[in-house]
């Protein structure tokens, strides 16, 4: 099956929660940011109701059922992480709906999908009994973005970005070395002129001769 959005996995667990959520994300993709961060708080609210089911009595409003859930936890993390996610779409919702002037902040709208969907995912295991193999998945910007899911995740594309960085580095310092080692050999210039040791041959010779016909003078006369 050929994922569109995220959140195909929900289309199965609950279709009134998948709906709200992916209008979020088509939301998002028309720069909606603001309107996109409404909506994930709308999706978080209607998940925090769904998990209190019976349980919920006189609660109305999304503080007021956030807090009896927090009091419902065991304090294991996964809770922990839910309950955190959930007040962020809270509070991120509403300083989204209170705010005077349009931020465009699609970072913040971002976060906010993302967080929505660790709820998501949480929601459809753990209290829906969904398929546990749910929780490998990660959310994949590309796909919320272009409607397309990516070839690669997220970790096969950062081994790839690796790879080429060090095979980059790794050729830099072949080149370095290559460089270092070239050089050019300078053939030796010929002097020029009279070398100084033959002119100190030449002179000894010619002071050794005079003795000689020196010597050979007054032997004569």
């Amino acid at each position: 099956m050929i994922m569109t959005t995220n959140f195909d996995f929900l289309k199965q667990v609950d279709s009134d929660l998948f709906k709200i959520i992916t209008e979020a994300e088509k939301l998002y993709r028309d720069e909606y940011f603001e309107q996109c961060m409404t909506q994930t708080r709308r999706f978080g609210e209607n998940v925090c109701k769904n998990v209190l089911g019976n349980t919920r009595t006189t609660e109305s409003t999304f503080d007021e059922m956030l807090a009896t859930l927090k009091d419902m936890t065991n304090g294991e993390e996964q809770e922990k992480e839910f309950i955190d996610d959930l007040y962020f779409l809270k509070k991120s919702g509403n300083t989204s709906v209170h705010s005077v002037k349009v931020k465009h902040d699609g970072m913040a709208a971002l976060e906010c999908l993302q967080r929505a969907f660790e709820v998501a995912i949480n929601f459809a295991v753990y209290s829906q009994g969904a398929n546990s193999n749910i929780l490998k998945l990660r959310y994949d910007t590309e796909l919320l973005v272009t409607g397309k899911k990516s070839k690669n995740s997220l970790a096969e594309r950062y081994t790839e970005e690796k790879k080429k960085t060090l095979k980059k580095v790794q050729s830099q310092q072949v080149k370095k070395q290559k460089k270092q080692q070239s050089y050019t050999t300078k053939s030796a210039t010929p002097q020029k002129g009279f070398p100084f040791f033959w002119a100190i041959v030449s002179l000894s010779s010619a002071i050794s001769l005079g003795v000689i016909i020196t010597l050979f003078l007054i032997i004569k006369f």
